[in-house]
């Protein structure tokens, strides 16, 4: 198996030496999926096709760029779109008016929604948001729940803390270069569980500039918490923040708030929003979003004309093709198959995610080592495949069949390996990583 990215690898040692931690994001690190097997690096995408750097072609059904690429890799539209800005010149001494219009497509989309701020990653736009929300509550402590970036004001939940962040990012986050001055700034509490924020606003009412919140992830909101947090924002007059980075264009176009009846003061979007091109959207109340004046929020390269060109192509296809639709029913056919090839091959897993992001997990004391293995397994038969599903719209369900076929012959070989208790010695890279830690092999 080595043999078949011998470029890939020697890269890979090239990068550890170059670059800390090898890629520049956590999800991308080779580590994290089987390091010594996974090629880690690509020449080419189409479709739901990748190249690696050794010339060999898999269809992916794994992390879809992490979520970015909802339609599908270089997809002509969008790059006919970003070419054509290119070509037009991608910045100058004014501005696009890009800009401009796809602000308004995002409103229209979201009527509660005036103004709109762009960046180009979702992490910053999240940092944007909460200076937002801070400028104009007049007030520090945030309240949050879910996944949210690498920013300071997130990660300083972990500050004298076991891991804060555990249940919400990934376990053993190290707050190492936050300001200790940020300690007790960021408060967590989980998804459906109102109790948790009624206990933070009564130890901090006073001082709540914001609730921040993933629309949702791993299950579905009830009624009762979302009328609750809606009810808790307004009156202690914190902003309530939907972070709309990894749902929003899942299960319809536009946030995935507006299908759940949520009812935010402001938004954020980035990863689908541009199908893989940078770009990032915080949309929100006139009156709030105003208060972005009253502070200093500015960026050279959130005025290039890529971002929004490739949003309001990747818009426009995705109302068009109504692509949510497809995405919900392929994330439903891979959930079902995985649940019908564990139960064919005596495997415990746990499944979870909304459909169009969807994951599971092997449930066994060497549930690392059997993900690994089956992911070696799947690059053997042309997949990129992991634990993990992020539905494009450009999969087809033939891609599905052929996936699940594979993936049901690796399950089998799996158990034959567990039951012949030989599984460490199939193993020809190293089992994944879990959490956070420093990549030292």
């Amino acid at each position: 198996m080595k043999n078949l990215i011998p470029k890939g690898l020697s890269l890979q040692r090239r990068a550890k030496d170059r670059i800390p931690g090898i890629t520049q994001l956590l999800s991308k690190r080779p580590d994290m999926f089987s390091y010594g097997v996974w090629p880690c690096y690509y020449d080419k995408a189409k479709g739901v096709y990748v190249w690696d750097i050794d010339g060999n072609k898999y269809i992916d059904m794994s992390i879809g760029g992490i979520g970015a690429n909802i339609l599908g890799y270089a997809v002509d539209e969008v790059d006919n779109a970003v070419i054509k800005a290119i070509k037009n010149g991608v910045s100058s001494s004014l501005n696009c008016p890009e800009d401009v219009e796809l602000a308004d497509m995002l409103c229209e989309l979201h009527p509660w929604a005036q103004k709109v701020r762009f960046a180009r990653t979702g992490g910053e736009s999240m940092a944007i948001a909460i200076r937002i929300a801070r400028a104009y509550t007049g007030k520090d402590i945030i309240a949050f729940c879910g996944y949210h970036g690498w920013h300071d004001w997130y990660i300083s939940a972990n500050i004298g803390t076991e891991d804060a962040l555990g249940s919400h990012l990934i376990a053993g986050v190290n707050p190492a270069g936050v300001p200790k001055g940020l300690k007790n700034t960021a408060f967590p509490f989980h998804y459906n569980r109102l109790d948790e924020l009624k206990k933070i606003v009564s130890e901090h009412k006073k001082n709540l500039g914001a609730i921040v919140m993933e629309p949702i992830r791993g299950e579905k909101p009830k009624p009762e918490f979302i009328d609750g947090v809606r009810e808790i924002a307004s009156e202690t007059k914190a902003v309530l923040i939907i972070d709309e980075i990894s749902a929003g264009f899942r299960i319809n176009t536009g946030g995935a708030h507006l299908k759940l009846k949520i009812e935010p003061d402001i938004a954020v979007f980035s990863k689908a929003l541009g199908n893989g091109y940078p770009i990032a959207a915080v949309i929100g109340k006139a009156d709030i979003m105003d208060a972005a004046e009253k502070t200093f929020i500015s960026s050279t390269n959130w005025t290039e004309r890529t971002g929004p060109s490739a949003a309001l192509a990747t818009i426009k296809i995705h109302k068009r093709e109504d692509a949510s639709k497809h995405l919900i029913k392929i994330g439903g056919l891979v959930q079902k198959g995985w649940k019908k090839i564990a139960k064919k091959n005596s495997f415990k897993i746990e499944i979870g995610g909304m459909l169009p992001l969807s994951h599971f997990s092997f449930i066994d004391k060497k549930a690392q080592v059997i993900k690994a293995l089956f992911i070696q397994l799947m690059l053997k038969k042309g997949f990129l495949a992991c634990t993990s599903f992020y539905a494009m719209f450009a999969h087809t369900e033939e891609n599905v069949t052929q996936y699940l076929k594979a993936a049901d012959e690796s399950f089998k070989l799996i158990a034959e390996a567990l039951s012949n208790n030989n599984i460490d010695k199939m193993l020809l890279g190293k089992p994944s990583s879990t959490g956070f830690k420093r990549l030292v092999s």
